[in-house]
């Protein structure tokens, strides 16, 4: 399928502009050339950094590029040079666990570093101290240590320009904020004031099922980021479907977390509509990040896509909604506004001048890509590729376009995807069909297509009423008159098995009280990932109260996300499930403080609960597959952010067109997995790492520019196949995604419901 170029134009004008227009501003232009897409495109594996001996689970760099920090299951911290491509120190850090997050202190001539680990501590080093010592430094004494966490500690954040302060997200549901100033370690044990008061945010009853539940779980934090425009904007993610964004200078006093308090308003959350009503628990963010100006937030889910939303909306505008309105996407609903039709061709159009000169060239260009998705629907081919030449008509020329030519790219778009059927495509789908139907009412496309993606949702009901108006647009088309009866045999059939399970009668429930739950019912509980089973009608598992009782945590050191095993010869083997009940109210009590009940006041709460509104996407990032780690990235590439970047489970990493969506590289940087994604502040230079022991350094070095580039186990064939590959993982059951011989050990061991220890089993 034919190419088209890029948004950020021809490189070789754009390094001529520099010098010859003035009205050019250099660092704009410098800023552009950055992360250029004919240098993206040119990306290649320079180098293998070694010298850790376990899976790399963060990789940062410092304010000025010239050093990077990792941190390693090994429990080292290693400081790299950027310019001699060498290590410059390794730190045995003292962690008894694996180190998940370090950071560069601010301000501090890159003296002091930070890291958290899986043991839930949080450690302050002065490299300083390392002067005239040689290159495996050994044990070094930290300059503060903070052990006021009850679990592991998965990120850390800094402020630009703050040299005394670091905050700490937890999955034991807090935020917390370190000031070196006012101590250097926790209160010890028997003193007076023996609790940390450094927490800012306390969500251990912050978690939400979905947008019309009140929250009422502890949320595991995943990742936090500040804002480096905006410092007092704090964005956490965690174990829900919902981003948070928290303006500091409006949160409570810093506090202990020995009384369990009702989380405190936010000021934004953030959440595809399509995903704020599963209810699912395996359901949550694995990073959480602000784009370079401070204006976007980009979201990588767990078996899911990664999500651009905008922080600065508009109340009211569609990119909000509140409770019930995803449900309305769904309702048939006449529509009789059709203003759109009765605007002017387009709103690059403006006082009878055109905006841009070449405007004549982009629209030739747009229906040029929409007859080249129109001819590939028709064949059913290359439907990866129109479905992206819709996205470029759509999200890179939508102000270009006037409503007959977008209202053709929405119905051509949804039916594409509808026919990819790759995750959620269904729901993207539907989308599309209610932007047509909003252009022209009367669209039979746009009311067919919806119909069909109801009908792959399982929402027969809701399907039937669009498949008859149809129906009614065009009495003559066969296919409407077939759809119709295809999901009047689905009703039927949906009806008839109603009547069955209630004639055959309910089984009889089983008292709680000392029932033997066996491991293969928990594990075989867990919930497909597949459009029908999440969006169809529930089952009885999904209204039973099963998973208020019990979590079920998986976690491997395959995927670089548990703690050290002692042998090192297993600690790419081991599983580790954890079972703790959900919701419950039983103390928990650390080194530094204990935690009790919630007040009462959160209970009277949760009586007149109200649901907030919530920041819809705007883009969607697809190809990857993120469901075997919970540290996974995603990035902004450039001082510009224009492209964002995300690792994979299948050793591959991925860079996209922020504007469009539309996928510019893919290069192979794992044997396994690729967790960490981060771009030099200044050059196009990009360090990767996973499971592998080693940090991957890519720069643009490829005699020509691709999509697919080699990587440490040489070069890729198919792009395609490998992203279908990735979205066949993404639809699988959890447990399909852990090896199954894993599995079988456990299948017969039964455990009483209440003993909920540990164990753990590795993998010979």
């Amino acid at each position: 399928m034919e190419e088209w170029p890029f948004h950020d134009g021809n490189v070789h004008n754009l390094v001529e502009s520099r010098h010859t227009d003035i009205r050019l501003n250099r660092h704009d232009v410098d800023h552009s050339l950055q992360m250029h897409s004919s240098l993206v495109r040119r990306l290649s594996l320079e180098r293998e950094l070694e010298g850790h001996q376990g899976c790399v689970n963060a990789v940062t760099w410092n304010s000025n590029g010239s050093l990077l920090i990792s941190g390693s299951d090994d429990a080292r911290i290693n400081i790299w040079s950027y310019h001699g491509r060498k290590l410059l120190h390794s730190i045995e850090t003292g962690h008894s666990a694996n180190i998940f997050c370090t950071k560069f202190i601010p301000e501090t001539s890159d003296e002091l570093v930070v890291s958290g680990a899986g043991d839930a501590e949080v450690r302050l080093f002065n490299l300083s101290r390392l002067n005239g010592r040689g290159l495996n430094d050994g044990a070094i004494t930290p300059s503060a240590l903070y052990q006021c966490h009850t679990r592991r500690v998965k990120k850390l954040a800094v402020e630009v320009g703050n040299p005394n302060v670091v905050w700490s997200a937890s999955e034991d549901g807090t935020l917390r904020q370190h000031d070196f100033r006012e101590g250097t370690s926790c209160p010890p044990a028997g003193s007076s004031q023996q609790e940390c008061r450094n927490v800012l945010l306390d969500l251990r009853y912050g978690a939400k099922r979905s947008l019309a539940d009140p929250p009422k779980h502890t949320l595991a934090l995943k990742s936090c980021d500040i804002s480096s425009t905006r410092p007092h904007l704090l964005l956490v993610g965690g174990n829900d479907a919902f981003a948070r964004l928290y303006d500091r200078r409006m949160l409570p006093p810093l506090t202990s977390c020995r009384k369990r308090m009702s989380p405190p308003a936010c000021v934004n959350y953030f959440c595809p509509m399509h995903l704020s009503d599963r209810g699912r628990s395996s359901l949550h963010l694995t990073h959480v990040t602000f784009s370079p100006d401070g204006e976007e937030v980009l979201l990588s889910y767990s078996g899911e896509h990664v999500y651009l939303m905008d922080i600065n909306h508009a109340s009211g505008s569609s990119m909000q909604y509140s409770l019930g309105d995803a449900s309305k996407l769904m309702t048939f609903t006449p529509v009789v506004n059709r203003l759109e039709l009765q605007t002017s061709v387009s709103s690059a159009f403006q006082n009878g001048l055109w905006r841009r000169s070449n405007i004549a060239a982009r629209i030739e260009k747009c229906s040029m890509l929409l007859e080249m998705a129109k001819r590939s629907l028709q064949e059913g081919t290359n439907i990866f590729h129109a479905i992206e030449a819709c996205n470029e008509v759509i999200d890179g020329h939508g102000t270009d376009i006037g409503p007959k030519v977008r209202h053709e790219c929405f119905c051509t778009r949804a039916a594409l995807l509808l026919k990819r059927k790759w995750k959620n495509d269904a729901h993207i789908a539907i989308r599309d069909c209610h932007n047509a139907r909003t252009i022209d009412s009367s669209s039979f496309r746009a009311h067919y297509f919806m119909a069909e993606a109801l009908e792959q949702l399982g929402k027969f009901k809701e399907a039937l009423d669009f498949a008859v108006a149809a129906q009614c647009l065009s009495p003559s088309d066969t296919m409407a008159a077939e759809k119709v009866d295809n999901i009047k045999k689905h009703l039927a059939a949906d009806e008839a098995e109603k009547n069955n399970k209630s004639s055959d009668g309910a089984p009889k429930s089983e008292p709680r009280t000392g029932r033997i739950l066996s491991l293969s019912d928990i594990l075989y509980r867990s919930e497909a990932n597949s459009d029908a089973s999440q969006d169809g009608l529930r089952s009885e598992r999904e209204d039973s109260d099963y998973d208020e009782e019990l979590e079920l945590d998986f976690e491997t050191s395959i995927s670089g996300d548990e703690g050290r095993d002692v042998e090192p010869n297993i600690l790419h083997g081991s599983l580790n499930l954890r079972f703790h009940r959900r919701g419950e109210s039983t103390r928990e009590t650390g080194a530094n403080g204990s935690c009790g009940s919630p007040s009462s006041s959160l209970q009277n709460d949760r009586a007149a609960y109200q649901s907030e509104a919530v920041i819809d996407m705007k883009r969607r990032y697809v190809g990857h597959c993120n469901v075997g780690t919970d540290i996974k990235q995603a990035s902004f590439l450039g001082q510009r952010g224009e492209y964002v970047a995300s690792g994979s489970d299948d050793g591959r990493w991925f860079i996209w067109e922020k504007r469009t969506g539309r996928l510019i590289k893919m290069l192979l940087g794992d044997d396994a997995v690729v967790n960490c994604v981060q771009c030099h502040p200044f050059d196009c230079f990009v360090a990767t790492s996973g499971i592998d022991s080693t940090i991957k350094l890519w720069t643009p070095t490829a005699a020509f520019p691709s999509m697919v580039a080699g990587g440490s186990a040489g070069p890729e064939t198919s792009v395609l196949e490998a992203m279908e590959n990735n979205q066949r993982k993404l639809c699988r059951n959890r447990e399909a995604i852990l090896p199954f011989e894993l599995l079988e050990r456990f299948r017969m061991h039964e455990f009483s419901e209440g003993s909920l220890h540990p164990f753990e089993c590795a993998q010979s």
